[in-house]
């Protein structure tokens, strides 16, 4: 039989890269620098969609353009500069992303982050030759909307039917589910019972590639 070919879209934050704590320290250090408090669970319910949609939740309001460039520009330079040295891969990424390049399926990056953010931990892991195409949504609509995953669909220039989402987010699986692809969740930021809107629910990485393609294509038909 035939293995299938679907085309593989990564979130980063969560699911490449755990980031959860370095993206709260770095949120509560920039609200807390223009004299706002963030709460631990109100980060946990926005956590994975874009900073313009995340921010007016974490303040309560909708602030001026000039208070939110303040805000977002201090939080991801604070975010970057502490990146290589606090951020780590979740466990056993690097083996599907390898094995995903050799067996020829598409990748691309499908995420809600700054390009800038997806740039820098790409190269400083050294992980920029996995992807075919790298997609930010900071200013496309925020995931539980699917619009960055139709944006990396159509970078792959393949349809939504074909392509397979990795996640960690309870909105992402959503816009995911949505656009009508496979979604993979990783319980690296949910709990597995949080997260049975996905097709498949993983731990981490550490389960061959192969048997997942396999075991997803036998529930699925696709």
């Amino acid at each position: 039989m035939k293995m299938k070919q679907p085309a593989i879209l990564w979130d980063l934050d969560g699911t490449i890269f755990d980031t959860k704590d370095n993206h709260f320290k770095t949120w509560e250090y920039a609200l807390n620098q223009h004299g706002f408090d963030l709460k631990k669970e109100t980060f946990e319910t926005y956590f994975g969609r874009n900073n313009h949609a995340t921010l007016p939740y974490f303040l309560g309001f909708k602030p001026e353009p000039a208070l939110e460039k303040d805000i977002v520009d201090l939080k991801e330079t604070y975010f970057r500069d502490i990146a290589a040295q606090e951020v780590s891969l979740v466990k056993g990424v690097e083996d599907w992303l390898l094995e995903a390049k050799r067996l020829g399926f598409p990748q691309a990056i499908a995420s809600s982050a700054p390009m800038e953010n997806i740039q820098t931990l790409l190269t400083e892991f050294e992980l920029t030759s996995y992807f075919d195409a790298v997609v930010s949504g900071e200013y496309l609509p925020a995931k539980p909307l699917p619009d960055v995953f139709y944006k990396a669909a159509d970078a792959l220039g393949q349809l939504s039917q074909n392509c397979w989402v990795i996640e960690d987010s309870l909105h992402g699986i959503e816009a995911a589910k949505s656009a009508g692809m496979i979604c993979l969740a990783v319980a690296t930021t949910h709990s597995p019972s949080e997260l049975s809107h996905a097709d498949l629910i993983l731990e981490d990485f550490t389960q061959p590639l192969v048997d997942v393609v396999a075991q997803v294509s036998l529930r699925s038909g696709r």
